[in-house]
């Protein structure tokens, strides 16, 4: 009886096993043929995506061309309130 057991055992893992190395082959063979397709596929819609703003460079603001050591400010900076309620400032020196 604990052989018959066992001999069904056996042949059950043999199966599952025979399984998971057809579905790797399955898989590996697949990839292998339809693998650069599907990498071509999805290259193609990121170049679609990203390369549009690359390529059309119309929608941004058109600047004039800048003499070498030139300085152009862009963006002016946010006016931010110092808080003078902080406290005063107290000189201190370094203590050898």
């Amino acid at each position: 009886m604990l052989y018959f057991c066992f001999l069904i055992f056996s042949i059950v893992v043999l199966k599952v096993l025979l399984i998971i190395l057809l579905i790797y082959l399955g898989i590996k063979v697949v990839s292998k043929y339809f693998g650069p397709l599907i990498l071509k596929y999805f290259t193609k819609k990121a170049m679609e995506r990203f390369g549009g703003q690359f390529r059309n460079p119309g929608n941004q603001k058109q600047t004039p061309p800048q003499k070498e050591g030139e300085i152009s400010i862009d963006k002016m900076p946010e006016n931010k309130s110092s808080n003078k309620s902080v406290g005063e400032y107290v000189d201190y020196e370094e203590i050898d």
